[in-house]
């Protein structure tokens, strides 16, 4: 069972490799891509976004939306086996009175891996050792951008991530980085809407009462959904539906988050951008909706007036990153239903030194801050 879930997996990660643009500012696999993308076709029409003011008021959340950052608190570390060049994509958790952050790194030459991390207070985070997942079996190929949650109905963690197409395992101890299954797919093969449209990327699922949701993005402005039920999760997801689209990519690019606010029947999605209004730096646009089903309504909708970038962010003596960019709420639980308390929001996010050369995505040193909103 185990040779043919490997086998799987290694299909899954050749349809995604030879899919993928290689000009994406985000790597799909550890090697470059040698395959061509052919024109994308139009896609359907989307769910109709409804414009809105971006000082419209939200139940749940903050009138206006302004934060202050920590420096850098979790940094790659280099050793002997492991010459890392950044720490990247956290997803964050407190249980038993511990902070648990998994995130992407990458080492030289652009091998790209994911960390665990754990630590009770966020003074601690910059001393925490860092447990390096390929050395949990089935963990030693290409996997990235993962999301943490406890899935109640099964009473079992989900580590959910990409590696080349959606990918999970499962934990019963979320203490034990040594003890998560070998990744399995949410998918049989890639929807040919995927392959015509230039491959997914950056997973995130959220969960109601009936229905478990996985959105995703695919670098060229459109945010997907798939969904299934609660009982037959993570399997049986729908063929995948564009939700939104942007005709400059940048607007609408990867790194979604969807969090349900606490004592609402209100939904937040938060997806990476970088446009002119940013000066091209990332940054952080929102939605809410009713439903995970939408329709989404914008909140907060460029640089000027971001959830989170460099116009609302205030640093100490000087700004230690210009980019707010792929990163997780400190959710008010750890399940599924993915809960935030917008009266104490805080966000763990990656950025690096404006003084960095960027000419090499594989090696900027991307490093991990905390937001908190004042």
């Amino acid at each position: 069972m185990a040779t043919a879930r490997a086998s799987l997996v290694k299909k899954l990660s050749i349809v995604f490799v030879l899919g993928m643009l290689a000009a994406c500012l985000r790597p799909p696999q550890r090697t470059p891509s040698t395959g061509t993308v052919s024109a994308a076709p139009a896609p359907a029409a989307p769910t109709p976004v409804v414009e809105s003011k971006p000082a419209r008021v939200v139940a749940g959340l903050p009138a206006t939306l302004s934060w202050t950052s920590t420096g850098p608190i979790i940094t790659p570390k280099s050793d002997a086996g492991y010459d890392l060049v950044s720490v990247k994509d956290p997803t964050v958790v407190r249980y038993k009175d511990r902070w648990h952050v998994f995130a992407s790194s990458v080492a030289r030459g652009g091998i790209y891996n994911m960390v665990y991390t754990s630590f009770s207070d966020w003074a601690q985070a910059p001393s925490a050792p860092l447990y390096h997942m390929d050395k949990t079996p089935g963990f030693k190929t290409y996997v990235a951008a993962p999301q943490v949650f406890y899935f109640t109905p099964q009473k079992k963690w989900y580590l959910v991530y990409q590696s080349g197409p959606p990918m999970f395992s499962t934990n019963s101890d979320i203490e034990d980085p040594t003890k998560w299954t070998e990744p399995s797919a949410f998918f049989a093969k890639t929807p040919k809407l995927i392959d015509d449209n230039g491959g997914w990327l950056d997973f995130w699922v959220i969960c109601d009462a009936r229905t478990c949701h996985l959105f995703f993005s695919d670098d060229h402005g459109r945010w997907y959904q798939s969904k299934t039920s609660v009982d037959k999760f993570p399997y049986g997801f729908s063929t995948p539906v564009v939700v939104m689209e942007e005709s400059e990519a940048g607007r609408m690019f990867e790194a979604c988050n969807v969090y349900k606010l606490a004592g609402t029947n209100t939904y937040l999605a938060l997806i990476e951008a970088f446009d002119s209004s940013s000066s091209s730096r990332r940054y952080f646009r929102s939605w809410t909706a009713e439903s995970l089903d939408g329709p989404w309504t914008v909140l907060h909708d460029n640089g000027a007036a971001p959830f989170a970038g460099k116009h609302n962010v205030a640093f100490g003596e000087s700004a230690w990153t210009d980019d707010i960019s792929h990163g997780e709420m400190v959710r008010a639980g750890y399940d599924e239903a993915m809960v935030i308390d917008g009266s104490t929001l805080q966000y763990l996010y990656q950025g690096f030194s404006p003084n960095a050369p960027t000419s090499d995505y594989n090696g900027i040193p991307w490093q991990l801050g905390l937001l908190t909103a004042k």
